[in-house]
């Protein structure tokens, strides 16, 4: 007779400990309505002509952030080095009529990429080419201003590059993290994303190690640590992304310095991951003319002022008077802006200046009464009118 089997009572199944959620990092930041990007030649070269895939890449992003809700407004060079191809050179022209010619040729073939690769996205693209007298004049700057808000507006996506074609080497941004910097004070951008060739500011750790510093407040500090990188193809560096982060800064912008190569770089910027170095935004951002006065207009000259003018603009809010003037460097006309330094040498304030440079000499380190009688008037001008200036208390460099 066959065995009956043996029933087994099912096992109790033990009860599993519920996953432990991932903690997610807490973002640097809010997702920003309006990002200014900025992408160099260096990051854009490839052997040949332009990296296609680099620049298809970054596209890709760029499309996906603005269907995220997010403005997009991309800077980039690269129209050297795409005219180097064009034409056969093997090396950066030196000589100003060689170089306008290449980037010529090199900018149709740039846009033509980039309308290439943001159509494959369904977003249409504007180019948009500044000089640096399209911003140092209020009425052109407010006008620039006002083709990109419209562009914007419409769904499109600003390139923005330096017309190198008529710029000179007296008269030009000097390169694009510059241009950046302003475009995003300009439009008032919440995030400026500078790509490199470098994953940030480094710092090496006492075994040699180098790492990337993720949070600089003061970007004096980078000078002191050794951040690498290097192009032959380019005309930026860690210096001049600086700058340009101090700009963004007082401009109430934060500000990204991370690879132009990395995957997702701006994806990850933008949604406040922690990637590259993170310089976070000064806590107060001055009017729109104001930021024109700090940024836009080229200083022609300098006012060096005592302690007692200091502490005046400063703490006071004060217009500069000529008593506090112990200097004057630099040939400037009224209206020109100066930049106020102080008796240690550093940048105090910049602002448009209502007298010329031999007046100010006839006057300066005299009280108003005295220079109501050395100009011949009952009510003497402010040099600077508290309204006409900007205090930056070593904010941002000298010039």
């Amino acid at each position: 007779m066959p065995r009956c089997p043996t029933l087994r009572r099912p096992a109790t199944p033990t009860p599993k400990r519920p996953a432990t959620p991932t903690r997610k990092a807490t973002p640097r930041f809010a997702r920003p309505h309006r990002v200014v990007v900025k992408v160099g030649s260096a990051s854009l070269r490839a052997d040949r002509g332009l990296a296609r895939k680099v620049l298809g890449g970054l596209v890709e992003q760029l499309a996906a952030v603005a269907r995220g809700g997010s403005q997009v407004v991309l800077v980039s060079s690269g129209a050297v080095a795409a005219g180097m191809d064009d034409l056969g050179l093997s090396r950066r022209p030196v000589d100003l009529p060689t170089l306008q010619a290449t980037a010529s040729v090199g900018q149709g073939t740039l846009m033509h990429a980039y309308a290439e690769a943001f159509g494959g996205h369904g977003v249409p693209v504007g180019q948009v080419l500044l000089t640096p007298s399209d911003v140092t004049d209020r009425v052109r700057y407010l006008n620039a201003r006002n083709t990109f808000e419209r562009l914007l507006a419409l769904g499109g996506v600003p390139v923005v590059n330096e017309n190198d074609t008529v710029a000179t080497d007296e008269l030009r941004f000097g390169d694009n993290d510059r241009l950046a910097a302003l475009v995003a004070s300009m439009l008032g951008a919440g995030l400026l994303v500078l790509l490199s060739d470098v994953e940030g500011v480094l710092a090496s750790d006492a075994d040699g190690q180098r790492r990337v510093l993720e949070r600089i407040d003061d970007p004096s500090e980078v000078v002191r640590y050794d951040h690498g990188g290097s192009s032959g193809v380019g005309t930026g560096g860690m210096v001049s992304k600086v700058e340009a982060v101090r700009v963004a800064r007082f401009s109430g912008c934060h500000a990204v310095i991370a690879a132009a190569r990395r995957p997702g770089v701006v994806t990850e910027a933008v949604t406040g991951q922690a990637v590259g170095t993170w310089f976070p935004p000064s806590p107060q951002r001055p009017e729109s003319r104001k930021l024109w006065i700090a940024f836009a207009k080229h200083p022609t000259g300098a006012v060096h002022v005592d302690t007692g003018a200091v502490e005046a603009l400063v703490r006071g809010g004060k217009s500069l008077l000529a008593a506090g003037v112990t200097g004057v460097a630099g040939d400037f006309a009224a209206g020109d802006t100066v930049d106020v330094v102080g008796s240690d040498g550093a940048l105090v304030a910049r602002g448009l200046v209502a007298v010329d440079r031999a007046t100010l000499e006839r006057v300066r380190g005299r009280q108003q009464a005295e220079v109501a009688a050395v100009l011949g008037v009952d009510d003497p001008p402010e040099l600077v009118h508290r309204d006409q200036l900007v205090v930056l208390d070593g904010r941002v460099r000298h010039a």
